[in-house]
C-alpha cells in the first residue's frame, strides 16, 4: 500500500485551504465531507467568480495524481495561476468573504513553498496530471495526451457533443440547436481554453443577404508536453493539407502525434484529429464554400474562462438574434409558382433560382429523410441557385451520422430561434456549475474541523 500523498486541508489562519503532512485527525474527515458536500449543493449565483478560481485550484491540486507540496516549480505555477485568477475577479469581489479568505491563503500557501509571484503559470488540465518522475517518462505515458485514456475505470466516459456549419449558413449548436443565420464577416464558432476556431462569411452575390463560409482559421493552443500551438487556415479553393508551419502534427513535444492532420480527399475533406482533447474536425469544401464539423467533449466545450461572457461564441450560444433567419417561412412556399423565402435578400436574385418543386426535388435525391438538413438544402438552392448547396447539406448530415454520439438525434425536424443565453444554457451537464457552487462551503469549513476541540 502506497503511503498517502499530500492533500489540502483547511487552516485556520487563511480561512480556506492549506496544505501538509502535518494535519490533524479532524482534517482527515475534510475528504469524505468534502465529497458529499460536492455532489450535494447547487451553485450559488453571484457576479464574483471566486468560487470557479476555489474548484480549478483545488482540481488541479487534490487530485490522486496531481502535484504535491514537494513538486515545487509546478505547485507553486498552480498557485500563480490561483493568484491570477482571483486578479481577474477582483473588481467584482469586494466584501466577499471567500474572496479575502482566497487571497490570504494564497499567500499564505506561496510563503510557505517559497513561490516567487513572478513566473510560469499552470496550463489549464482536463481530468488530473499524471505521477512526478521523469519528464520523458511522464510524456511518453499514453494517458497524458490521450483525453480518453486519462478516463480511469471509476470514470465516467466522456460525454461527446457535436456542432457543425454548413451552406448559407446553417449552425447546429453543441446542444443541438438548428438555425439559419447571416452572420457576415468573421465570427468566432469555438473560443475555449484549448482551441479557438473562427469563419469568415462572404454574401454569394453581391449586395444579397445571402453568406457562405469563405474561410476558416482553427488555432490549437499550447498545452502542456502534448503539442506546440498550431494554426490551420482554409480559404475558397485552398483546402491544405497541413498546419501554416507546414507540419501535419503537434509539433516538437514528446506528445506531438496527438494532434495529426489527414487529407481525406484532396483539396475537398481534411480531418484533424486533437487526442489530447479527444476532439475531431472535418473541414470540407464543396463547391466554392468551406463547412465545419467537430465532436468535441463536454469538458472541453465548457473548459471556458468566464462562460457569462461567450456571448460570441456560435458553437456553444447560438447565433445573436438579430443575426438569425426565420426559416419557417419555407413551409408557406410548398405550393406551385413559389420561388424564394422571403428571408433571403430581395435584390440581387440569383441568375439561376429554381422553382420549390425543383429545388425539392434535386434535395429529396441526396437527403431522403424530410428534416432540417433537407429544408436547409431547399433554402439554399432557393437563395443561391448554386447545386453545390445541395452536397454542402448531404456532407453536414454525414458528418453528423460520423461524429454525434446520439444516434437518436442524427435528425432534427423542428428549427430553434431562441436568445443566445438560452441556447447556452440548455442541454449541456450542470456538473461544472455544481462542483464551484459547492465550495461556497469551503469557507465554513474550519468552523466544522475546530468543533469537536471545541
Amino acid at each position: 500500500m502506497q503511503p498517502p500523498r499530500e492533500r489540502l486541508v483547511v487552516t485556520g489562519r487563511a480561512g480556506w485551504m492549506g496544505m501538509g503532512r502535518g494535519a490533524g485527525r479532524s482534517a482527515l474527515g475534510f475528504w469524505p465531507t468534502l465529497a458529499f458536500l460536492l455532489c450535494s449543493f447547487p451553485a450559488a449565483t453571484s457576479p464574483c467568480k471566486i468560487l470557479k478560481c476555489n474548484s480549478e485550484f483545488w482540481s488541479a491540486t487534490a487530485g490522486g495524481h496531481s502535484p504535491a507540496s514537494d513538486d515545487a516549480p509546478e505547485f507553486c505555477a498552480a498557485l500563480r495561476t490561483y493568484a491570477l485568477c482571483t486578479r481577474r475577479t477582483a473588481r467584482t469581489c469586494r466584501g466577499d468573504l471567500a474572496y479575502h479568505s482566497a487571497v490570504h491563503g494564497i499567500e499564505d500557501l506561496m510563503g510557505q513553498h517559497n513561490c516567487s509571484k513572478d513566473g510560469p503559470t499552470s496550463q489549464p488540465r482536463l481530468r488530473t496530471l499524471p505521477p512526478p518522475g521523469d519528464s520523458q517518462e511522464r510524456s511518453d505515458s499514453p494517458e497524458i495526451c490521450h483525453y480518453e485514456k486519462s478516463f480511469h475505470k471509476h470514470s465516467a466516459a466522456p460525454n461527446y457533443t457535436h456542432c457543425g456549419l454548413f451552406g448559407d449558413p446553417h449552425l447546429r449548436t453543441f446542444t443541438d440547436r438548428f438555425q439559419t443565420c447571416k452572420v457576415q464577416g468573421a465570427w468566432p464558432l469555438i473560443d475555449n481554453n484549448y482551441l479557438n476556431v473562427q469563419v469568415t462569411n462572404t454574401p454569394v452575390l453581391p449586395g444579397s443577404a445571402a453568406t457562405a463560409t469563405s474561410k476558416l482559421t482553427i488555432i490549437f493552443k499550447n498545452f502542456q508536453e502534448c503539442v506546440d500551438q498550431k494554426v490551420y487556415q482554409a480559404e475558397m479553393d485552398e483546402l491544405p493539407a497541413a498546419f501554416a508551419d507546414g507540419s501535419k502534427n503537434g509539433g516538437d513535444k514528446h506528445g506531438a502525434s496527438s494532434l495529426k492532420i489527414t487529407e481525406k480527399v484532396s483539396g475537398q475533406h481534411v480531418e484533424i484529429q486533437a487526442k489530447y482533447i479527444g476532439t475531431t474536425i472535418v473541414v470540407r469544401q464543396v463547391g466554392r464554400y468551406l463547412t465545419f464539423a467537430v465532436r468535441m467533449p463536454e469538458e472541453v466545450v465548457n473548459a471556458v474562462e468566464d462562460r457569462d461572457s461567450q456571448g460570441l461564441y456560435l458553437c456553444l450560444r447560438g447565433c445573436p438574434l438579430n443575426q438569425q433567419i426565420d426559416f419557417q417561412a419555407l413551409r408557406t412556399l410548398e405550393g406551385p409558382g413559389a420561388h424564394r423565402p422571403q428571408a433571403a435578400s430581395p435584390a440581387p436574385a440569383a441568375p439561376d433560382t429554381f422553382p420549390y418543386e425543383t429545388a425539392a426535388a434535386k434535395c429529396k435525391e441526396r437527403l431522403p429523410v424530410e428534416d432540417l438538413y433537407f429544408q436547409a438544402c431547399v433554402f439554399d438552392l432557393l437563395t443561391t441557385g448554386d447545386v453545390n448547396f445541395t452536397l454542402a447539406a448531404y456532407y453536414a448530415l454525414e458528418d453528423v451520422k460520423m461524429l454525434h454520439s446520439n444516434k437518436d438525434k442524427l435528425h432534427l425536424y423542428e428549427r430553434t430561434r431562441e436568445p443566445p443565453g438560452r441556447a447556452a444554457t440548455a442541454g449541456l451537464s450542470p456538473a461544472p456549475q455544481l462542483l464551484s457552487g459547492s465550495l461556497l462551503l469551503l469557507a465554513l469549513l474550519p468552523v466544522f474541523l475546530e468543533a469537536p476541540a471545541a
